[in-house]
């Protein structure tokens, strides 16, 4: 039987995946990838104040990620509003929820230092980011629509089923095996969107973990990846991979 695009989700396989994830054109990508984080790594070590390059990298992550979204500023109302605390009032509310985007970034990663990556630290980040008293999902009727208004994917419903789903994820990300983090990342990351475990926000959420992820492995000493740049120039082929791993 073809996937129902329709029907919630609620046999997402747990993980781990049974198939194969280290195949030798995987691993190799994850070499050049892991040889590219810590170039990047190292430059990141060089800058005398690194205050500096997390708050701006991070807000172009944050305006980028956003975009992904739908929720559109340009960067110079998004300095001006950085700029003067006092402009709240006439900032507008796109530029506002990317800013918040960027303090919820910040949020996780001084949490990281007390806590570990787990569903409850995912709850405080989706609520910093939507300023809304947010939780698991309780209610059904949540769907994934492409521009045409067609579902192109319904998640997991029902809140005890998608407990034990995260449950699962954070079992998956703390688990000790032989795994390579990159590719483990990019495992997390599909199960987190098909979980999609909020009622709004999940997309920005979990590229916030991924980005706490290669932090908290070590990857990463400070969050400064660009990562919301190169999935924005391929939107729809960043689309059509996570569909790809739910139907095939």
């Amino acid at each position: 039987m073809p996937f129902d695009r329709s029907q919630p989700y609620n046999d997402l396989p747990l993980l781990p995946p049974t198939v194969e994830l280290e195949s030798k054109a995987v691993l190799k990508q994850a070499i050049a990838a892991n040889r590219a984080l810590a170039n990047l790594r190292g430059l990141a070590a060089q800058i005398p104040n690194q205050g500096v390059l997390i708050n701006s990298i991070v807000l172009q992550e944050a305006r980028l990620s956003s975009e992904i979204e739908n929720i559109v500023t340009t960067n110079d109302e998004l300095y001006r509003a950085d700029a003067d605390a006092d402009a709240d009032g006439k900032t507008d509310p796109h530029t506002k929820e990317v800013l918040r985007y960027r303090q919820a970034l910040n949020f996780g990663f001084g949490q990281l230092k007390q806590r570990p990556l787990a569903t409850n630290l995912f709850i405080d980040i989706v609520r910093t980011i939507k300023q809304v008293d947010f939780g698991v999902r309780k209610v059904p009727g949540v769907a994934l629509r492409n521009a045409a208004k067609e579902v192109v994917y319904t998640p997991p419903v029902g809140e005890a089923v998608i407990r034990e789903k995260l449950a699962n994820l954070e079992q998956f990300i703390h688990a000790q095996d032989d795994l390579d983090p990159l590719v483990k990342m990019a495992v997390l990351h599909y199960q987190f969107e098909a979980i999609h475990p909020f009622e709004d926000g999940n997309g920005r959420t979990g590229r916030i973990v991924n980005l706490l992820y290669l932090v908290e492995q070590g990857l990463l000493d400070i969050p400064v990846l660009f990562l919301s740049r190169y999935i924005l120039a391929h939107k729809s082929g960043y689309y059509q991979g996570l569909r790809g791993v739910t139907e095939q």
